[in-house]
């Protein structure tokens, strides 16, 4: 099973002003994870309870993966002190 990426426009916004170095980073990152979202990352809770985060150097991309359609859902990537 292979999911899809599918970012939203809030993450194709702030994944451009993120300096070349770490933009390259992050989509090879979320190109290998399509196979299995699960398999790295982690679950939040609270208020975000059913998306992910993955760690990225000091970045963190925030999910959601929708087993239904096969998708995966970027929302947010940002800084580690700024994302939350």
């Amino acid at each position: 099973m292979t999911y899809r990426l599918v970012p939203t426009p809030k993450f194709a916004k702030q994944l451009k002003k993120l300096d070349p170095f770490t933009r390259k980073q992050i989509k090879s990152y979320l190109e290998n994870l399509v196979d299995n979202p699960r398999s790295k990352g982690k679950g939040l809770t609270a208020n975000r309870a059913g998306q992910w985060r993955y760690r990225i150097g000091s970045h963190r991309v925030i999910v959601n993966i929708q087993d239904d359609e096969l998708v995966v859902l970027a929302l947010e990537v940002g800084h580690r002190r700024d994302i939350y």
